[in-house]
């Protein structure tokens, strides 16, 4: 993987560009922007040639995005209501890692999902599904020193959508990781293993390597279930190299499928 380092000269409001690495997109790896299964994308996706902005560096170095935004109970999803929320209670684990396999610290991870049934709380989705009181579905959590990450959720269900004929989602949980600053932000989703609706999604099959799909998908892992609590999956997340995880393009985030 290749790095080019962005510098700008300065603005004449006086602010000076800061050397910015980047990063070349994993050919093959990475969904085109525009796949003809995913039908939205026929809207959205660029048909001009993308201008490469200067980063200042009121960009990299600011908001901070730390511990102080995380409240006590944002990793659990389960106790942010007075109640408890319907469904099958699980925890989700892993390591932020880098293309070296060293850990990232100290890096903001959020998540969002649909609820047991398959619906979010948000004015877009109305298909008939309850909504659970008891359940938002969003949660955040900061890296420890060594890149660990936990979440404890209900396992969201499939819903359908209108993409084509009698689709439907396979169950997963949205995750968006920051660096320091806004512009360090991914996006990606996990999946459950054997998922018997992968066969007909497109933004599973718009991924062309087989292999970075499965790097998609949680690992079950007994070791860390909860007796008579929680079950528990494990689900590593890695930035860059040969081992990385798949990650949307930020043109692609409008939709919250």
């Amino acid at each position: 993987m290749g790095q080019d380092t962005a510098a700008g000269q300065g603005t004449d409001a006086g602010q000076d560009t800061a050397a910015v690495p980047g990063y070349r997109r994993d050919p093959g790896v990475h969904p085109p922007l525009d796949y003809p299964g995913y039908r939205s994308t026929a809207l959205r996706h660029p048909q001009r040639p993308l201008k490469v902005l200067p980063h200042l560096l009121t960009e990299i170095t600011g908001p901070l995005l730390g511990e102080d935004r995380v409240g006590p109970l944002d990793h659990d999803l389960t106790r942010q209501h007075d109640g408890e929320p319907q469904g099958q209670r699980i925890t989700v684990q892993g390591r932020v890692l880098d293309a070296d396999g060293r850990p990232v610290p100290h890096t903001l991870v959020e998540v969002w999902q649909a609820n047991a049934g398959g619906r979010y709380r948000h004015k877009g989705d109305n298909w008939p599904c309850p909504l659970d009181p008891n359940f938002t579905g969003v949660g955040r959590t900061v890296t420890d020193a060594d890149g660990r990450y936990s979440f404890t959720t209900v396992r969201p269900g499939a819903y359908p959508w209108k993409n084509h004929d009698n689709a439907w989602r396979p169950a997963h949980i949205h995750f968006s990781l920051f660096g320091r600053a806004f512009t360090q932000r991914l996006v990606t989703q996990m999946y459950f293993p054997g998922d018997p609706l992968f066969f007909q999604d497109p933004m599973w099959n718009s991924i062309p390597d087989p292999q970075a799909r499965e790097r998609l998908v949680a690992r079950y892992d007994h070791a860390r279930t909860q007796p008579e609590w929680a079950l528990a999956y494990t689900w590593d997340i890695v930035l860059r190299g040969r081992e990385s995880t798949v990650f949307e393009h930020e043109l692609a985030l409008e939709d919250d499928d």
